[in-house]
Protein backbone atom coordinates (compact mmCIF):
# COMPACT_ATOMS: atom_id res chain seq x y z
CA UNK A 1 0.00 0.00 0.00
CA UNK A 2 1.39 3.45 -1.11
CA UNK A 3 2.21 6.28 1.41
CA UNK A 4 0.39 9.27 0.64
CA UNK A 5 3.25 11.42 1.74
CA UNK A 6 5.61 9.68 -0.23
CA UNK A 7 3.83 9.96 -3.37
CA UNK A 8 3.51 13.84 -2.48
CA UNK A 9 7.01 14.03 -2.10
CA UNK A 10 7.74 12.21 -5.38
CA UNK A 11 5.27 14.04 -7.47
CA UNK A 12 6.71 17.32 -5.75
CA UNK A 13 10.16 15.93 -6.75
CA UNK A 14 8.51 15.18 -10.44
CA UNK A 15 7.71 18.95 -10.87
CA UNK A 16 10.99 19.79 -9.93
CA UNK A 17 12.74 17.76 -12.30
CA UNK A 18 10.74 19.15 -15.24
CA UNK A 19 12.21 22.05 -14.64
CA UNK A 20 15.56 20.93 -15.62
CA UNK A 21 14.40 21.30 -19.39
CA UNK A 22 15.67 25.15 -18.58
CA UNK A 23 18.55 24.65 -16.50
CA UNK A 24 20.65 26.59 -19.18
CA UNK A 25 18.95 29.69 -17.82
CA UNK A 26 20.36 30.47 -14.78
CA UNK A 27 24.35 30.32 -16.29
CA UNK A 28 23.05 32.61 -19.57
CA UNK A 29 21.62 35.01 -17.25
CA UNK A 30 25.22 34.80 -14.98
CA UNK A 31 26.82 35.61 -18.28
CA UNK A 32 24.38 38.58 -19.46
CA UNK A 33 25.06 39.60 -15.69
CA UNK A 34 28.59 39.85 -15.52
CA UNK A 35 29.81 40.21 -19.33
CA UNK A 36 29.09 44.28 -19.27
CA UNK A 37 30.62 44.24 -15.51
CA UNK A 38 33.97 43.11 -16.96
CA UNK A 39 33.69 44.44 -20.31
CA UNK A 40 33.48 48.31 -18.96
CA UNK A 41 35.95 47.27 -16.52
CA UNK A 42 38.49 46.42 -19.27
CA UNK A 43 37.46 49.53 -21.19
CA UNK A 44 38.32 52.18 -18.35
CA UNK A 45 41.64 50.31 -17.93
CA UNK A 46 42.39 50.28 -21.71
CA UNK A 47 41.26 54.18 -22.21
CA UNK A 48 42.88 54.81 -19.58
CA UNK A 49 45.87 52.44 -19.37
CA UNK A 50 48.81 55.03 -18.15
CA UNK A 51 47.07 55.86 -15.32
CA UNK A 52 45.97 52.36 -14.81
CA UNK A 53 50.16 51.10 -14.61
CA UNK A 54 50.69 53.90 -12.52
CA UNK A 55 48.22 52.99 -10.13
CA UNK A 56 49.47 49.36 -10.12
CA UNK A 57 52.74 50.40 -9.78
CA UNK A 58 52.99 53.50 -7.40
CA UNK A 59 53.63 52.25 -4.03
CA UNK A 60 52.49 55.57 -1.84
CA UNK A 61 49.11 55.82 -3.18
CA UNK A 62 48.83 52.67 -5.74
CA UNK A 63 48.62 49.34 -5.52
CA UNK A 64 52.45 48.93 -5.37
CA UNK A 65 52.84 45.93 -7.36
CA UNK A 66 55.90 44.73 -9.75
CA UNK A 67 55.83 44.77 -13.31
CA UNK A 68 52.89 47.16 -13.50
CA UNK A 69 53.28 47.48 -17.45
CA UNK A 70 52.50 43.97 -17.70
CA UNK A 71 49.91 42.81 -14.96
CA UNK A 72 47.90 46.09 -16.38
CA UNK A 73 47.83 44.48 -19.70
CA UNK A 74 47.22 41.35 -18.63
CA UNK A 75 43.98 42.57 -16.19
CA UNK A 76 43.10 45.14 -18.87
CA UNK A 77 42.87 42.20 -21.45
CA UNK A 78 41.61 39.20 -19.24
CA UNK A 79 38.24 41.91 -18.78
CA UNK A 80 37.82 42.76 -22.01
CA UNK A 81 38.17 39.08 -23.71
CA UNK A 82 36.58 37.77 -20.69
CA UNK A 83 33.41 40.19 -21.11
CA UNK A 84 33.43 38.79 -24.70
CA UNK A 85 33.78 35.36 -24.17
CA UNK A 86 31.24 35.32 -21.02
CA UNK A 87 28.46 37.16 -23.50
CA UNK A 88 28.83 34.97 -26.87
CA UNK A 89 29.16 32.36 -24.37
CA UNK A 90 32.49 30.42 -25.53
CA UNK A 91 35.20 28.49 -23.25
CA UNK A 92 33.61 30.08 -19.83
CA UNK A 93 35.08 27.67 -17.74
CA UNK A 94 38.51 28.04 -18.88
CA UNK A 95 38.14 32.39 -18.80
CA UNK A 96 36.33 32.10 -15.68
CA UNK A 97 39.60 31.15 -14.24
CA UNK A 98 41.99 34.13 -14.79
CA UNK A 99 38.49 36.19 -14.24
CA UNK A 100 38.31 34.79 -10.76
CA UNK A 101 41.94 35.16 -10.19
CA UNK A 102 41.52 39.24 -11.09
CA UNK A 103 38.26 39.53 -8.77
CA UNK A 104 40.67 38.01 -5.83
CA UNK A 105 43.37 40.65 -6.50
CA UNK A 106 40.74 43.24 -6.15
CA UNK A 107 39.53 41.95 -3.23
CA UNK A 108 42.44 41.79 -0.89
CA UNK A 109 44.87 44.31 -2.64
CA UNK A 110 41.82 46.98 -3.31
CA UNK A 111 38.98 47.05 -1.18
CA UNK A 112 40.06 44.47 1.93
CA UNK A 113 40.63 47.08 4.36
CA UNK A 114 37.71 49.13 3.66
CA UNK A 115 35.45 45.64 5.08
CA UNK A 116 32.61 44.05 3.48
CA UNK A 117 29.63 46.94 2.32
CA UNK A 118 30.09 48.99 -1.04
CA UNK A 119 28.53 51.40 -0.07
CA UNK A 120 28.54 52.95 3.52
CA UNK A 121 24.98 51.74 5.32
CA UNK A 122 25.76 52.81 9.26
CA UNK A 123 22.28 50.61 9.86
CA UNK A 124 24.04 47.19 8.59
CA UNK A 125 25.53 44.53 10.83
CA UNK A 126 27.96 44.30 8.53
CA UNK A 127 29.56 48.10 9.17
CA UNK A 128 32.73 48.60 10.49
CA UNK A 129 34.39 52.00 12.42
CA UNK A 130 35.49 53.69 8.44
CA UNK A 131 31.82 52.76 7.78
CA UNK A 132 30.05 54.63 11.20
CA UNK A 133 32.73 57.35 10.60
CA UNK A 134 31.43 57.46 7.24
CA UNK A 135 28.14 58.80 8.66
CA UNK A 136 29.05 61.53 10.26
CA UNK A 137 30.40 62.84 6.88
CA UNK A 138 27.14 62.19 5.10
CA UNK A 139 25.37 63.79 7.44
CA UNK A 140 27.40 66.89 7.26
CA UNK A 141 27.43 66.50 3.61
CA UNK A 142 23.41 66.09 3.77
CA UNK A 143 23.02 69.50 5.82
CA UNK A 144 25.49 71.53 3.27
CA UNK A 145 23.37 70.42 0.18
CA UNK A 146 19.85 71.32 1.93
CA UNK A 147 21.57 74.73 2.73
CA UNK A 148 22.64 75.80 0.19
CA UNK A 149 22.07 73.02 -2.38
CA UNK A 150 18.68 72.06 -4.54
CA UNK A 151 18.54 69.47 -2.15
CA UNK A 152 15.35 68.07 -3.52
CA UNK A 153 16.39 68.12 -7.04
CA UNK A 154 19.96 66.27 -5.95
CA UNK A 155 17.69 63.26 -4.75
CA UNK A 156 16.15 63.11 -7.17
CA UNK A 157 16.73 60.05 -8.35
CA UNK A 158 17.89 58.69 -5.02
CA UNK A 159 19.52 59.20 -1.59
CA UNK A 160 23.01 60.53 -1.27
CA UNK A 161 25.03 57.89 -0.45
CA UNK A 162 28.70 57.73 0.88
CA UNK A 163 31.20 55.12 -1.08
CA UNK A 164 33.10 52.84 0.96
CA UNK A 165 34.95 50.58 -1.79
CA UNK A 166 34.53 47.44 0.20
CA UNK A 167 35.03 43.48 -1.16
CA UNK A 168 31.44 42.69 -1.62
CA UNK A 169 31.08 43.47 -5.27
CA UNK A 170 34.49 41.91 -6.16
CA UNK A 171 32.92 38.79 -4.10
CA UNK A 172 30.17 38.67 -5.64
CA UNK A 173 31.62 38.24 -9.03
CA UNK A 174 33.89 35.95 -7.77
CA UNK A 175 31.10 33.46 -6.52
CA UNK A 176 29.02 34.10 -9.69
CA UNK A 177 32.07 32.98 -11.93
CA UNK A 178 32.91 30.05 -9.78
CA UNK A 179 29.63 29.13 -10.42
CA UNK A 180 30.60 29.26 -13.99
CA UNK A 181 33.34 27.38 -13.66
CA UNK A 182 31.10 24.54 -12.48
CA UNK A 183 28.35 24.49 -14.73
CA UNK A 184 29.80 25.69 -17.85
CA UNK A 185 27.91 28.13 -20.33
CA UNK A 186 24.76 26.24 -20.44
CA UNK A 187 22.76 24.94 -22.85
CA UNK A 188 21.13 26.26 -25.91
CA UNK A 189 22.13 29.54 -26.26
CA UNK A 190 26.35 29.02 -25.65
CA UNK A 191 28.85 28.75 -28.43
CA UNK A 192 30.18 26.48 -25.81
CA UNK A 193 26.86 23.95 -26.09
CA UNK A 194 26.72 23.48 -29.51
CA UNK A 195 30.67 23.05 -30.17
CA UNK A 196 30.22 19.72 -27.73
CA UNK A 197 27.15 18.94 -29.31
CA UNK A 198 28.43 18.73 -32.95
CA UNK A 199 32.05 16.94 -31.31
CA UNK A 200 29.66 14.72 -29.86
CA UNK A 201 27.36 13.76 -33.08
CA UNK A 202 30.86 13.12 -34.82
Amino acid sequence: MSNPMVNFVNRLQDILDNTKCADGLAPLLLRLYLAPVFLQAGWNKYTGFENTVEWFGNKEWGLGLPFPELLAAMATGTELIGGVLLLIGFAVRWISIPLMVTMLVAAFAVHWENGWLAISDGGSWLANDRVMEAQERLAAAKSLLQEHGHYDWLTGRGSVVILNNGIEFAITYFVMLFSLFFTGAGRFVSVDYWIRRCCKQD
